[in-house]
């Protein structure tokens, strides 16, 4: 059965979000906590070594899952939640903690922007209902 445009466009921003993840990743492996980039927050090269890991998780979930979107939908609202979760939690420490430093910002920034296209993508499509993505379709 053919794809339908929306999705298709859905598995490609998957599968995009998933390079910036990747990129993340080894942005945290190899600069954060060495002293390299962002020293405002300080952080530990373990905690940067541990975001890395989950920014590679997030990354092989979207290539993987991209390649057959139908059947994997529910992982688009996996990372729906995690980046919505990620975006609401730095705007409330950028806004409520006083001289919280705006480093993380662009990445709060751009989390946003792929969850809108997520969204955007399944609600136009036709073969997807938004409920697709956080509940799992049975068949029968």
């Amino acid at each position: 059965m053919a794809w339908g445009k929306s999705l298709k466009a859905l598995a490609v921003v998957f599968f995009v979000s998933g390079l910036y993840d990747m990129f993340g990743g080894f942005y945290y492996s190899f600069l954060v906590g060495t002293g390299k980039s962002i020293n405002d927050p300080q952080t530990h090269q373990f905690y940067a070594l541990f975001i890395a890991s989950f920014l590679f998780c997030f990354a092989y979930l979207q290539f993987m899952s991209a390649f057959n979107i139908r059947r994997y939908l529910l992982n688009v609202g996996v990372v729906i939640i995690g980046r919505v979760f990620y975006v609401i939690l730095l705007f409330a420490y950028l806004f409520f903690v006083d001289n919280f430093p705006t480093t993380f910002l662009p990445t709060a920034i751009f989390d946003s922007l792929w969850t809108i296209l997520y969204i955007v993508f399944a609600l136009l499509s036709d073969e997807v209902r938004f409920s697709n993505l956080f509940i799992p379709i049975r068949k029968h």
